[in-house]
């Protein structure tokens, strides 16, 4: 089996729980460190899947690695191959799919409901009509053409689509305790504002553990739903 090719963009935005997930299954997996300069693959060929990890740069920069992501994208949703992005990287996807990415109306940080808004989709398995998840972002995205609407939050309408075999996120449901933590410390300074989407450091951090016990439980229902589409790839 190919490994699954999981590209980080910045050192605190690994794969976090996926990991943990893949190989509980024995499913490989090889990171691609961008943040360490590490170059995007040409092509596709020698990747089982492909998974966008988050970021703080936005999908508009003009960054090389940005638009030779885009391109891969682009080539695996050519080829039919299972794709997942959590935050950044599905807006990488709706990008690279012909939707646009812009700032949202307010900057959504920490815990918030997410509702289904495709309940009879099979991505959708299993999972509670609504559900908390963990949240980390300022830009949105659109849908692109032929995708399928799945989740939605008060202060970002567009929090996960589907297209054939790809998964886009814009909550990431990726979080560890640690990841959380360190999150937290490192962008305190965001935590500040005076914003119904902004939670303050002592909320984030509140029942952490059996907050992130119940997120995983729904990264497994979602992630099971995307192995799926990449073992009938």
């Amino acid at each position: 089996m190919k490994p699954i090719l999981i590209f980080r963009h910045i050192a605190c935005e690994g794969p976090g729980y996926l990991a943990e997930y893949l190989q509980g299954r024995g499913i490989p997996w090889r990171l691609v460190a961008i943040d360490a300069g590490e170059p995007v693959p040409k092509t596709v060929d020698e990747a089982g899947a492909l998974v966008f990890m988050g970021g703080p740069m936005s999908v508009n920069d003009n960054l090389a690695w940005i638009a030779d992501e885009l391109s891969l994208i682009r080539q695996a949703d050519e080829r039919g191959m299972a794709v997942l992005g959590h935050c950044l990287g599905g807006q990488l996807i709706a990008k690279a799919l012909g939707a646009h990415v812009y700032p949202n109306a307010v900057r959504e940080i920490g815990w918030h409901e997410v509702s289904q808004c495709a309940a009879e989709s099979p991505w959708l398995t299993g999972l509670p009509a609504r559900f908390e998840a963990f949240h980390w972002h300022g830009e949105t995205f659109d849908l692109p053409p032929g995708a399928i609407h799945l989740l939605r939050s008060a202060s970002c309408h567009h929090q996960a689509f589907a297209r054939g075999s790809m998964l886009a996120l814009q909550c990431h449901v990726e979080m560890t305790e640690a990841m959380i933590k360190e999150w937290a410390e490192l962008y305190r300074e965001q935590l500040v504002e005076s914003c119904g989407g902004v939670q303050s450091y002592d909320v984030i951090t509140t029942a952490l553990a059996t907050r992130v016990a119940r997120l995983n439980a729904i990264a497994e229902r979602l992630y099971d739903a995307w192995l799926e589409r990449m073992m009938l790839d």
